[in-house]
C-alpha cells in the first residue's frame, strides 16, 4: 500500500480545491485586505509587520542563528543583533522536505537555514495575553508553520491570544543520531529538531511580552507529528522553563525511538552513501538534496508503525527519523513507563478524532476500505493482529451491532492508531497525581465525501485543525483564493469550531477548558474517566470505549 502525504491529500482535497468533487461552492474569487504597517522592537532588534483586520502579523521571524554548514547537525549558532528595522512580512523558509509538502502563501522554498517562527497578536500592547505555540504537523519529516489551515489570525483576533507557529528541522537533518560516532559535539544529535522548539520557546520566554503575551502563561499544542512533538517537549528538560501547558492532538508520543535503533538507521545511512563510520564528516559537505534523496530512500525500507502501532506517533522502526531517547536531551520515553515528573504540575488536554482512520485510506488511496464486506473487515484485521483478529471483530460488532464492515474497520484501525496512546497518555497524567489531564475525542462529521466514494470525510485525522484555528471557511489557498475549508458544508461547523475554540483558548488562558452553553469538561479520572465529545453541541462521555478498552487491554498484554 502507497502511504502519500499530508500535503498530498490537501491538494487534492480541501486546499486544492476539490476539482473531483465539482462541489458549486468552490469558485474562487480574487482577496485583498487593507494593511498598514507595524513595528515591534525585540531583544535582537526592530521588526516590521502588517495590521490587517485587526491583528498585528509577524512572520519569517529568526528566533536561532545558522544550522547549514559546519553548523549541520549541532544546535544553532547564536542569533545575531540587526540594525535598523527587519521586514517581517513573508514566511521564512520550511526545513528541507520532499517537494510541494507545505501549503503557505507565498512560501519559500525549504532551506537548511530555516529557524523562523510566525506571531499573530491583536495588539503590542501590555496586556499579557495568553500565548499558544503551536507545533506542525506532518510527522517529523515534512510541514512548516505557513499552513493556511493553521493561520492563527482567526484564533488571536476573535478569542484574544497570542498565536506563534515555527519553523524547525526535519527528517534526517534534524533527527540523525551522531551521538555514537562524532564525539561530544554531537551528544543529542539525534534530536535537533525539538531542541530547535526548545530554543523557539526561550526566546518567546525572552520576547514575546512586546508582542502583548504573557511569558509566565505559554501554552505548547500540536497536531498529528506535532502532537508528537509536543510529548517530547513536555518530557524535555531543555524546554521546560518555558511553557506551563500543553495539548496532544491526535499525535500521542508515548514511545519515541531508541538510541540502539537510530544507530542502526544511521549505519544504514552511511552505507547507502558509501561513507565509512570514520569518515561521517563528509556527511557536512554532501549537498541537501543527496542526503534527502537518500532520507527518503531510508523512508521506504522503514516500518509504518507510526500509523499502524499500539505506542503512538514517534515509537517508528529503523530507516524513520524522528525524536531518540538518547540520555541527552530525551533521558526517557515521553510517557513510558510513566508520565514525565519534571511536567508534573502542568496540565495537560489529550485526545483524537472518532473517525482517524479515514485520512489515512483516503491518502493511501484505499477506496476498498470504504467499502468492506464482512470477509475483508477479518482479514484486514488478522493482517495486523494474528490470531486476536477474531476477538477484536467479535467484541466490535457486539458494541456496535448496526455499523457496516467499514465503520468497524475506521473504528478499530482509528483507536489504534491514536486512540489507546491518548488514553495512555491521560492515564498516567492522572496516576502521577499532580496537576489535571483532560481526555477529549473531537467529532464533528464533515459532509464532504473521499474522492471516488460516497463515504463522508467524517472526523477524520486531520479536521480539527481547521476548526481549532476557526479557519473553517473560505480558507485562502496558495496562490490568495478563498476556497471552502475541508469542514465541509453543514452550518452546524461554526457552532463546532467557536466551541473548540474556546476550550482551546479558555485552557490556555486558566489552565481550565470550558465553552459558553456547553457541560463543564471534569478533568480525567481513573474511576468514571470522563471523556469530552467536542462537536457543535458537546457532551461528556463516561468510561466511553470501556468494552473494547476491555477487549484491547487483554489482545495487547
Amino acid at each position: 500500500m502507497k502511504y502519500l502525504t499530508r500535503r498530498d491529500f490537501f491538494r487534492r482535497t480541501a486546499f486544492g480545491i476539490l476539482p473531483a468533487l465539482a462541489l458549486p461552492h468552490l469558485a474562487h474569487s480574487s482577496l485583498s485586505f487593507s494593511s498598514t504597517d507595524v513595528e515591534v522592537e525585540t531583544s535582537y532588534g526592530k521588526l516590521r509587520g502588517l495590521r490587517t483586520e485587526g491583528v498585528n502579523i509577524y512572520k519569517g521571524v529568526p528566533y536561532a542563528g545558522s544550522v547549514s554548514g559546519e553548523r549541520r547537525f549541532l544546535k544553532p549558532a547564536a542569533l545575531k543583533p540587526w540594525t535598523g528595522v527587519r521586514e517581517a512580512t513573508r514566511l521564512g523558509p520550511p526545513s528541507i522536505q520532499p517537494p510541494n509538502q507545505t501549503y503557505g502563501i507565498n512560501e519559500p522554498d525549504p532551506a537548511e537555514d530555516c529557524l523562523t517562527l510566525n506571531i499573530w497578536t491583536p495588539a503590542n500592547d501590555d496586556k499579557k495575553r495568553p500565548v499558544m505555540v503551536y507545533n506542525h504537523g506532518g510527522g517529523f519529516r515534512t510541514g512548516s508553520a505557513g499552513s493556511v489551515a493553521q493561520d492563527g489570525s482567526n484564533l488571536a483576533r476573535m478569542y484574544d491570544v497570542v498565536v506563534v507557529a515555527t519553523n524547525h528541522r526535519l527528517g534526517l537533518l534534524g533527527y540523525l543520531y551522531l551521538d555514537e560516532i562524532a564525539g561530544d559535539e554531537y551528544a543529542g544529535s539525534g534530536n535537533r529538531g525539538i531542541q530547535d522548539i526548545a530554543i523557539a520557546l526561550k526566546w518567546v520566554n525572552e520576547n514575546i511580552s512586546a508582542f502583548g503575551g504573557d511569558p509566565d502563561n505559554v501554552m505548547i499544542f500540536g497536531e498529528s507529528g506535532g502532537g508528537a512533538k509536543t510529548s517530547c517537549l513536555y518530557a524535555m528538560p531543555e524546554a521546560a522553563p518555558y511553557f506551563h501547558k500543553a495539548s496532544i492532538e491526535s499525535g500521542p508520543g508515548v514511545m519515541m525511538k531508541t538510541a540502539d535503533v537510530a544507530a542502526e538507521t544511521t549505519e544504514l545511512l552511511l552505507k547507502r552513501l558509501g561513507i565509512a563510520r570514520t569518515d561521517w564528516r563528509k556527511l557536512l559537505k554532501l549537498p541537501p538534496s543527496v542526503l534527502l534523496d537518500a532520507q527518503e530512500q531510508l523512508q521506504k525500507m522503514g516500518d509504518l508503525s507510526q500509523i499502524a502501532g499500539f505506542h503512538g506517533i514517534g515509537a517508528a522502526g529503523k530507516g524513520g527519523f524522528g525524536p531518540v531517547v538518547d540520555g541527552v536531551v530525551l533521558s526517557t520515553h515521553p510517557f513510558d513507563p510513566i508520565a514525565p515528573s519534571l511536567s508534573k504540575e502542568k496540565p495537560l488536554q489529550v485526545g483524537w478524532n472518532e473517525d482517524e482512520f479515514i485520512f489515512f485510506a483516503m491518502v493511501s488511496g484505499d477506496t476498498e476500505a470504504f467499502q468492506l464486506t464482512q470477509e475483508k473487515l477479518y482479514q484486514r484485521i488478522e493482517s495486523i493482529l494474528g490470531d486476536k483478529a477474531q476477538l477484536v471483530v467479535d467484541t466490535y460488532r457486539e458494541a456496535y451491532p448496526k455499523a457496516t464492515p467499514t465503520q468497524l474497520f475506521i473504528a478499530i484501525r482509528s483507536i489504534l492508531i491514536m486512540g489507546l496512546g491518548s488514553i495512555t497518555i491521560a492515564e498516567r497524567k492522572t496516576k502521577q497525581g499532580g496537576a489535571p489531564a483532560y481526555l477529549y475525542n473531537f467529532g464533528y462529521k464533515s459532509d464532504l465525501k473521499v474522492p471516488g466514494t460516497d463515504y463522508e470525510f467524517g472526523s477524520m485525522h486531520a479536521l480539527d485543525i481547521p476548526f481549532k484555528f476557526h479557519n473553517i471557511d473560505n480558507v485562502l489557498d496558495k496562490s490568495g483564493h478563498r476556497s471552502s475549508s475541508m469542514a465541509g458544508n453543514r452550518p452546524e461547523r461554526f457552532a463546532a469550531s467557536d466551541n473548540m475554540c474556546q476550550l482551546w483558548t479558555s485552557f490556555a488562558r486558566t489552565s481550565v477548558p470550558s465553552a459558553k452553553g456547553q457541560p463543564t469538561w471534569p478533568a480525567y479520572n481513573l474511576d468514571n474517566r470522563p471523556t469530552m465529545r467536542i462537536d457543535s453541541s458537546c457532551e461528556v462521555i463516561y468510561d466511553r470505549y470501556a468494552t473494547e478498552l476491555s477487549m484491547w487491554r487483554k489482545a495487547l498484554s
